[in-house]
């Protein structure tokens, strides 16, 4: 019989700061040394714009004061004991109390010197640095055109993306893992990776199939250390780390397979807990009946070791791209020289308007006809995958079930089965609802598509935004008006991150685009 693992945490190695990072290249990878000090200033701006951007919306702790300085392209924010932050209203540079500071984890110690924001910021930066010094040269013109009907292209895809989560300045924070590692393991490396397979004692498994954890190959040394009744038995064939590091895809096609890892990234060690274990596969099953215009990659699979958060797998459908399609997130049209989203519109015809159009309407039908019947999927660029046919949407698929919120009382009211969900999932309030919507679908992916379509193709901003007005309008759901005039809800990543309870929602506010849109 199998002893009961254990309920602790491994411990974790140091996160490498850039000194820390540069040394360990000097060591690894010597050829890197001098692009990544070249890359290190743009890796600390791109970390410090974000930091800044939460110390002008976000409800942070020691906030104090904050609106526009006596210059008008500067901004002023203060904080207890009376720490002033000045900064401009674009770039990324600020002065604290009269000195310049130009990297996150420094302003971050001036601000909050008790928090380990700062060490995880140095890190955010480090790894930022890694990414873009070890990109190969000749850019990726051709990769979207190259990913069509491959089913090794949607991993391929979603190695382009270099800087992470568009709005959290701990997009690129690696807790636990080493600049060795990082290299190893981290998608952006464009890597693949072959996961162990161990077998567990039959009375310490739950789960389906028999008793074989697929576990990362990073997390099995650890586990096969601290759990002797854990056997390493084989090795998967090759597959790719996804944009979360780690969830894997076959090279030749195949379920994808979501492993936990010990390791924080942004705000969460990427375990697997009983929650998802559980409700993945009912939820998706539910999403499978109710879903129209948008295919639902079910979570068909799950073993886990006794409820233990730290040995447990899901596996979830793939994708199948078409002869002349491509499947990729939504968040990562922003990767790749030049952007994806532009590889799309040229390959679609060239008309930017055209093609946001396209995507809308198989977008935002799905998305409020389901928060409509009760199910708010909380859409962002990583869940929710577009297939590109000859770059023109066609097709929308979604994924991973965690963040979904779902309401008994509209699943009723529509004639559904509530399924026996555990966790945080159950929700009955309709701004909850549609909070979990907007700030993915139109605070993070809309917002950043806008961008890249207005700063790389020269388009309009108001009329790509009238144009998801539009087609949220024409689904004539209840929730529709709401979500183009209310203000827009976008999650404070950075007071999350420094809040004792890291993973509850935080909410800040904008001036919603669309208000006004016909």
């Amino acid at each position: 019989m199998a002893p009961s693992p254990a309920r602790i945490s491994a411990p974790r190695a140091p996160a490498p700061d850039v000194a820390q990072t540069r040394a360990e290249l000097v060591r690894l990878r010597p050829d890197l040394v001098e692009r990544f000090d070249q890359t290190v200033p743009a890796a600390n701006a791109a970390i410090l714009g974000r930091l800044l951007t939460a110390l002008r919306r976000e409800p942070l702790p020691r906030l104090t004061a904050r609106g526009p300085h006596t210059d008008p392209n500067l901004f002023r924010v203060v904080f207890t004991p009376g720490t002033i932050v000045i900064f401009p209203t674009t770039g990324a540079k600020a002065v604290v109390d009269g000195g310049a500071v130009s990297e996150p984890g420094a302003l971050a110690r001036l601000i909050w010197p008790e928090s380990a924001l700062a060490t995880e910021l140095d890190n955010s930066v480090a790894n930022l640095a890694l990414a873009m010094a070890a990109q190969p040269g000749g850019g990726d013109e051709d990769a979207l055109r190259h990913a069509e009907g491959d089913p090794d292209g949607l991993g391929r895809l979603e190695q382009l993306v270099l800087d992470g989560h568009p709005l959290h300045p701990c997009c690129r924070t690696r807790e636990g893992m080493t600049t060795e590692d990082v290299l190893r393991y981290a998608p952006e490396h464009r890597v693949t990776v072959r996961l162990r397979e161990l077998a567990v004692p039959p009375d310490a498994w739950r789960g389906d199939g028999p008793p074989v954890l697929l576990a990362h190959p990073w997390q099995a040394r650890r586990l096969l250390a601290e759990h002797p009744w854990l056997r390493d038995v084989g090795e998967t064939g090759p597959m790719r780390p996804l944009m979360s590091l780690r969830t894997f895809a076959p090279t030749d096609g195949g379920p994808h397979v979501k492993t936990a890892v010990d390791v924080r990234m942004t705000s969460a060690v990427r375990t697997v807990s009983p929650a998802a274990v559980h409700n993945g596969p009912r939820l998706s099953a539910l999403l499978s009946t109710m879903a129209s215009g948008l295919e639902i990659l079910r979570e068909t699979g799950t073993g886990q070791v006794r409820g233990e958060r730290r040995m447990a797998h899901l596996i979830r459908e793939a994708p199948q791209p078409g002869e002349d399609e491509a499947v990729v997130p939504l968040g990562a049209l922003g990767a790749g020289t030049p952007p994806l989203v532009v590889q799309a519109v040229s390959r679609a015809g060239g008309d930017p308007y055209r093609w946001l159009e396209d995507l809308a309407k198989i977008w935002w039908p799905p998305l409020m006809h389901l928060l409509d019947r009760g199910v708010a999927l909380e859409a962002h660029g990583q869940n929710t995958l577009v297939g590109l046919r000859k770059g023109r949407p066609a097709r929308l698929f979604y994924r991973d079930f965690g963040g979904v919120r779902v309401s008994a009382q509209r699943l009723q009211e529509h004639g559904y089965a509530v399924p026996e969900l555990i966790g945080d999932l159950p929700c009955d309030d309709p701004a909850e609802l549609r909070s979990k919507v907007a700030a993915a679908a139109l605070g993070a992916v809309a917002t950043e598509l806008i961008t890249l379509l207005e700063r790389h193709l020269g388009a309009d901003r108001a009329r790509l935004w009238a144009i998801i007005a539009g087609a949220i309008r024409r689904t004539g759901t209840a929730d529709a008006e709401a979500l183009i005039t209310e203000p827009l809800p976008v999650k404070a990543t950075t007071a999350m991150r420094l809040a004792a309870e890291p993973l509850d929602d935080v909410w800040c506010h904008l001036d919603n685009p669309m208000a006004g849109a016909r």
